[in-house]
């Protein structure tokens, strides 16, 4: 199958590119950053003009795709103001979701976070390991991604054969990034993402795994390792982050705080990279 990545320059799009193409897609990349040529072109996403005609065909590129995943964003708070963050990613979510409507691409695969339920829980979540039933925006990153996520639960009955899963991925790190990890011990070491963490490679399996299992409608699925990020075990961690917060009878020793089980039961996701 074709399939056309958005923002595959980034860390979690490499990936994704990489992973798609072992499985044997032949995958079409559309980034505003990048070296044009065979399997790449440079599209400005703010632009629905110039998103629809990318998904439709790109001459000497392709003649139009069986599936989207849509990963292109400001990536975090903080980069651009804040109204600037929100405008740019959930007008670039309603082009490419829009657009791949338009274009009559009916598989797509769409990129949320952790922001959209709940994080820097600063107020704590109603029960751990948080899950998909959870949603809080407490950001104009998280604001945006719960505009996307809303978005494509609406569009998905405009077209009933349509499959929309969102995907809210934690902070992904990549292969080169694991030094990170000496900090583990620290007492609020991601604290804020409750722990929780993802390899850029199990991302891109996820994706991989959301293709493969695309179902019509709108699914939102959490990506995170299914083990914490920290040194200290889970239901201790619990305890000191968010005390008086119900905590799963059956929470595993190290068991990642963000649930990780609706992904793994229904998508069968087994993260292949850990750190400990």
């Amino acid at each position: 199958m074709r399939i056309g990545v958005t923002g595959s320059g980034g860390k979690l799009g490499r990936a994704t590119v990489e992973r798609l193409r072992a499985d044997g897609h032949d995958v079409m990349g559309f980034d505003l950053a990048g070296t044009p040529g065979p399997g790449f072109t440079r599209v400005d996403l703010t632009d629905f003009g110039q998103t629809l005609d990318a998904l439709l065909s790109v001459t000497a590129r392709h003649d139009g795709l069986g599936a989207l995943v849509h990963l292109a964003a400001i990536p975090v708070n903080g980069l651009v103001p804040d109204a600037a963050t929100f405008h740019n990613n959930v007008t670039v979510s309603f082009n490419a979701l829009f657009a791949a409507h338009r274009a009559g691409i009916r598989t797509i695969v769409l990129a949320s976070s952790i922001t959209a339920m709940g994080f820097p829980f600063d107020d704590a979540p109603p029960s751990l390991p948080v899950d998909e039933t959870y949603t809080s925006a407490n950001n104009t990153y998280g604001l945006g991604k719960v505009a996307e996520e809303a978005i494509a639960a609406q569009l998905v009955h405009w077209t009933p054969e349509t499959s929309i899963t969102a995907l809210r991925f934690t902070n992904v790190v990549a292969p080169d990034e694991y030094a990170t990890f000496e900090r583990a011990a620290e007492p609020d070491y991601r604290r804020d993402l409750v722990g929780s963490w993802v390899d850029a490679r199990d991302g891109a399996l996820a994706v991989s795994l959301a293709l493969a299992n695309a179902r019509p409608g709108f699914e939102v699925f959490n990506v995170a390792a299914p083990d914490s990020g920290c040194a200290a075990p889970s239901r201790e961690l619990a305890a000191r982050w968010f005390p008086g917060t119900p905590v799963a009878d059956d929470l595993g020793e190290f068991e990642s705080l963000m649930s990780t089980r609706r992904i793994r039961e229904q998508l069968g996701f087994v993260a292949e990279h850990g750190w400990r």
